[in-house]
């Protein structure tokens, strides 16, 4: 992992959203070199699904040697952002850094997208960035090391990327946009950067979103948190980049990755707004915070899959079925395949022995899974994962996600033979 060097000793860091998770590991990254850090978060009481408070995670900054002031700030309120920075200005004099870290998140597509909670994206992500921003440039301005960071993506306008969760990375993208003009309106005064993971990163918020199943695919929030404090020792002219977290640590001599892993050696779950799942051909940025090009790709056709391969699938699958697997899962699956060799077809793993077939099941199904057939086979001879495909909008569920994650560990089980 990147060793503290002291440098950001008594520097005073700003971070929405800190009171878990990416911003909190941020805030103790700091914390180590003896900074200040202000906890501008909702958090006040424990949450029932989400573990932390600004109040415990003062205590844990304040047990490594940092400095902590607890604000209890909604980024959608602007008199509590100016409350909070005007209580961070008293109690320390100044701001030297500030890391938009707060977001909301809900990957659904525009039907699915109640308004309401389209206006909290907006609202948190855009807006709330915006505000936060705002209030603090005045201090910034004043400080030798001036920093601002959005934990937000580069603007990749694949149309994936927008097709699922249109509302999302609408709002996602905006944090991105105001790097590009902050960047150059503040230059020479503040540097403005992006921080991006290349990987999905472990948190409670991941799991709520993921399930568990995706805990082994990511990272720990300690890479974004090393990546985070190579950026801050950077100097003004540092700005206006979309930084991803692997990238820039292999440019300060990070070899081992694995360190950053939750289960070490197992594969990895790439991020959003990335193209990094398996089919994508995309030029992968070639030096630690390069500013991504700007091109909007016109989606390629899909090529037919071989004729009778989701039959054949199907039967191999049904060959490796036994009671063991039947009473691991307890589930049934409807398979809504479009293109060549599609239709409806399901895995009934309830029923004893096994069964798989084409057409509705006998009883009503615990998952549904929508995909074309070049994917759905892809899928289960181990080209595509699941996971993966879920995120880029390959595959969309519907019911037990619990129950989504057992067949993908089957999945796992059969790749061999497929």
């Amino acid at each position: 992992m990147l060793p503290n060097t002291g440098r950001l000793a008594g520097c005073t860091v700003f971070i929405t959203g800190a009171s878990r998770g990416i911003g909190k590991a941020i805030a103790l990254k700091a914390a180590k070199d003896g900074a200040n850090i202000v906890i501008a978060a909702k958090t006040a009481q424990p949450h029932s699904k989400l573990l932390g408070t600004i109040y415990t995670a003062a205590e844990e900054i304040e047990a490594v040697g940092g400095k902590a002031l607890p604000c209890i700030v909604d980024v959608r309120e602007e008199q509590q952002i100016s409350d909070a920075v005007q209580k961070a200005v008293k109690k320390f004099g100044g701001i030297d850094i500030l890391v938009n870290n707060a977001s909301a998140i809900s990957l659904t597509n525009t039907l699915d997208t109640p308004t309401k909670r389209m206006d909290l994206m907006m609202n948190v992500n855009t807006r709330g960035t915006y505000l936060t921003s705002k209030a603090c440039i005045p201090y910034l301005k004043k400080s030798k090391v001036a920093h601002i960071l959005n934990i937000s993506p580069p603007l990749n306008l694949n149309p994936v990327w927008f097709k699922e969760h249109c509302a999302y990375t609408i709002a996602k993208y905006g944090m991105s946009m105001y790097v590009l003009g902050m960047a150059e309106e503040f230059k020479g005064e503040i540097a403005v950067n992006a921080l991006w993971p290349k990987t999905a990163i472990y948190t409670a918020a991941t799991e709520m979103l993921g399930g568990p199943g995706i805990k082994s695919l990511c990272r720990k929030v300690d890479i974004i948190a090393d990546a985070a404090y190579s950026i801050f020792q950077k100097p003004k002219s540092f700005t206006g980049n979309f930084v991803i977290d692997e990238n820039i640590l292999k440019a300060e001599g990070i070899q081992n990755f694995d360190i950053y892993a939750v289960k070490p050696g197992h594969p990895l779950q790439p991020d959003f707004f990335l193209d990094e799942y398996p089919e994508a051909v995309s030029k992968k940025m070639e030096s630690a915070g390069a500013v991504p090009e700007f091109k909007e790709e016109k989606p390629q056709p899909q090529p037919k899959p071989r004729s009778g391969a989701v039959e054949k699938t199907f039967r191999i699958v049904k060959d490796s079925l036994s009671d063991d697997i039947v009473k691991a899962t307890q589930a049934i699956y409807l398979f809504e395949l479009s293109g060549e060799d599609g239709g409806t077809w399901f895995l009934d793993l309830k029923s004893k022995g096994g069964n798989v077939g084409y057409g509705e099941p006998s009883e009503q199904a615990d998952v549904v899974m929508s995909m074309s057939t070049d994917d759905f086979v892809k899928m289960f001879s181990g080209k595509l994962k699941p996971t993966m495909a879920f995120m880029s909008g390959k595959l969309k569920i519907k019911g037990n996600m619990d129950l989504a994650i057992k067949l993908e560990k089957l999945m796992n089980q059969m790749n061999a033979r497929l």
